[in-house]
C-alpha cells in the first residue's frame, strides 16, 4: 500500500498507508488528517482539499484541468504546484508522495 505523507501547515507531518484506487483527499479525510476537509465528498466541486503537491512528485501526480482548473480559482494562496487532493488517485508509483497544506487550511 502506497505511503503518503501529508503535512500540514504548521509543519505536522502524518505518514498514511492509502489503498491504491482511493484519491489522495480519501486517504486523508478516512486518516482524520487536519486540513483537508473535503467538504463535497471528492466532486471535485470545492476547494477544501487544497493541497501543493512537493517538486519531486508534480510530474508523477499530473496538473490541474478542467473542472479542477475552475475550482482552484475559488482556493486561496493557489500556487504552480496546487493540486485539488480528490482529483488525484493513488496508485503504486504515488509511493512516497509528499503533500502540504495551505495556510489557509487548518
Amino acid at each position: 500500500m502506497p505511503k503518503i505523507t501529508y503535512i500540514e501547515h504548521n509543519g505536522t507531518e502524518h505518514e498514511v498507508d492509502v489503498p491504491e484506487g482511493w484519491s489522495v483527499m480519501e486517504g486523508a479525510v478516512k486518516n482524520m488528517i487536519p486540513g483537508i476537509d473535503a467538504d463535497c465528498g471528492g466532486a471535485c466541486a470545492c476547494a477544501t482539499c487544497h493541497v501543493y503537491v512537493d517538486d519531486a512528485w508534480r510530474e508523477k501526480t499530473g496538473t490541474a484541468e478542467g473542472m479542477e482548473t475552475s475550482m482552484l480559482d475559488f482556493a486561496e494562496d493557489v500556487e504552480e504546484n496546487s493540486r485539488l487532493s480528490c482529483q488525484i488517485t493513488v496508485t503504486p508509483e504515488l509511493d512516497g508522495l509528499i503533500v502540504r497544506m495551505p495556510r489557509s487550511q487548518h
